[in-house]
């Protein structure tokens, strides 16, 4: 890890400050884990500080802060706002994010099964027509990000008997929710095409022209990062068939204009970055659990190696 715990006792004299993005009965419950009262506007000349909400004010940037805990689960838009103060923890909300983007993820793959698309178009039309379903038991479903989403996209899809590979970078065992795993670019022909990837330098544009061009007429789902895929790539890549669908819940640039070319994506399906909303219960949850376990001396669960990205 880039950064380690701060020492116990330090975290027991430092300052609550919350963000906006906090809300009043969030903040109230988040002091009552804390025992100190939330600030909703202090300074960086208050003595140490914990700071939690969605990102760090350019004011707050200084050697005072000693753990920021992010309300939402990617970091990638909060390290990139620039240089990370040296020595401060980074933690990160998770919550039940990964139950509500598995329970998305599912519900596009049982709609693709049965044909759901095609039968509300049938219904605009006035139109009765029998179209075949398909179960979703026995096909293959890649997940790109093994993670804590990942995870759980993969172990509810298996719940439903569909075989679950994860992409890795090395050859190891199957994390937990996955049947097998593959290396990157290792052939796997598979229904569906999970992205859960963070966004870092190394998975920037991560889904490009070959990547698409292998995928073999999968439907691809993005739950991860926007900017993790080419855009144009994949419009080349549904137009040629290599891609037969596409869900995406997340863009390179959002919101989208209505007149982006993004709407126009043959068989594409865009969603408002909803599919894993954070509620302030899970907020409220997972600052707790890393108060609790810097408290006894650990680094949390969801700690964020501040160079890797995640």
């Amino acid at each position: 890890m880039a950064v380690s715990a701060p020492p116990p006792g330090l975290l027991a004299h430092t300052r609550l400050l919350a963000g906006p993005e906090v809300g009043p009965e969030a903040a109230e419950a988040l002091g009552r884990a804390a025992g100190r009262p939330v600030e909703r506007d202090g300074s960086a000349d208050g003595g140490p500080y914990v700071y939690v909400g969605a990102a760090l004010p350019d004011a707050l940037r200084g050697d005072g802060l000693v753990w920021f805990h992010s309300v939402n689960a990617g970091t990638d838009a909060l390290l990139g706002a620039g240089p990370w103060p040296a020595d401060a923890l980074l933690t990160r909300t998770v919550g039940r994010m990964g139950e509500r983007i598995a329970q998305y993820v599912l519900a596009w793959v049982l709609a693709e099964c049965q044909s759901v698309p095609e039968f509300a178009a049938q219904h605009a039309r006035g139109a009765w027509r029998r179209i075949p379903s398909e179960l979703a038991a026995g096909q293959t479903a890649v997940v790109h990000g093994t993670g804590r989403i990942g995870s759980a996209v993969a172990g509810l899809l298996r719940a439903c008997g569909i075989r679950t590979v994860g992409v890795v970078r090395t050859p190891r065992e199957a994390p937990p929710g996955f049947d097998a795993v593959a290396v990157a670019d290792e052939p796997v022909s598979a229904r569906w095409v999970i992205a859960a990837l963070p966004l870092t330098d190394a998975t920037a544009g991560y889904f490009g022209a070959d990547r698409f061009a292998s995928m073999g007429g999968a439907t691809f789902v993005n739950v991860g990062r926007g900017a993790t895929v080419d855009l144009a790539a994949l419009e080349a890549a549904l137009h040629a068939g290599s891609v037969g669908r596409a869900v995406l819940d997340v863009l390179p640039e959002e919101p989208a204009a209505p007149g982006d070319p993004c709407w126009r994506l043959p068989r594409t399906v865009i969603t408002s970055h909803s599919a894993g909303i954070t509620a302030d219960e899970d907020v409220v949850t997972d600052f707790t659990a890393c108060l609790a376990e810097l408290s006894a001396g650990r680094l949390p669960a969801l700690a964020v190696d501040t160079e890797r990205g995640y």
